[in-house]
């Protein structure tokens, strides 16, 4: 099907739940992300940096970008200046670097950040545990950055087709976000966003409390890995 009806069609499956979508447009050209955007998408999702620098100069620029692949951090400086939301925050040190780079950029609006919990039974996969979030958030070096905002938490779960052990990853994620509020952002409605599920699972994850969907190849098709 076309993006614009595979579009519309996860917009209507998403009506009432309060769930987003990110378009994930990793290894796709600009002109197809914007058959995306003249559709009303507005939310994009990158891995790679570059990919992500280059798009950015190609399209509209009320596009919301976010990475959601593993950041390096020496690469932060190349999109401080335009990046939404880095879903992908695995480390204190990476936090360090986003909010050095915002500051030197003079952005009128913090970067909003989600902490990656790691919930997959994968070692290639990134993020922190539940421990190691709660150590940053206690940090005192966290506590004097004024340039991020931290909006929530990402997960990426097991590649399985076991829906049982996918809710079970879900489920944690869940929980994690829950027990983060409920000490460290009571009162503060930014804490909003449980990144989880993609084009295999997002039906699972949005039935587990996911409000923000990663779907790539249901939008826009197989990706041309050629490109990677």
């Amino acid at each position: 099907m076309p993006i614009a009806e595979n579009l519309h069609y996860f917009n209507q499956q998403l009506q009432g739940t309060g769930c987003r979508i990110v378009a994930v447009s990793k290894t796709h050209t600009a002109a197809t992300i914007k058959e995306a955007y003249d559709a009303g998408q507005r939310i994009f999702g990158e891995n790679k940096v570059q990919e992500l620098e280059e798009k950015y100069h190609q399209l509209p620029h009320d596009i919301e970008w976010h990475l959601i692949g593993h950041l390096q951090t020496n690469k932060v400086k190349y999109i401080a200046n335009f990046v939404d939301t880095i879903q992908s925050v695995d480390s204190l040190k990476l936090l360090q670097e986003i909010n050095k780079r915002a500051e030197q950029r003079n952005r009128t609006t913090p970067i909003n950040c989600m902490l990656q919990i790691s919930i997959a039974d994968e070692e290639t996969k990134y993020g922190m545990n539940y421990e190691e979030a709660v150590a940053l958030l206690q940090s005192d070096e966290y506590r004097q950055m004024h340039y991020i905002r931290i909006t929530g938490v990402m997960g990426i779960a097991t590649n399985t087709d076991d829906e049982t052990k996918l809710r079970q990853e879900f489920r944690y994620l869940k929980e994690c976000f829950t027990k983060i509020k409920d000490t460290f952002f009571f009162a503060n409605e930014d804490f909003k966003e449980i990144s989880m599920g993609m084009t295999s699972d997002w039906k699972l994850a949005i039935e587990e409390g996911s409000t923000m969907i990663r779907v790539g190849s249901g939008i826009f098709g197989a990706r041309d890995y050629s490109k990677k």
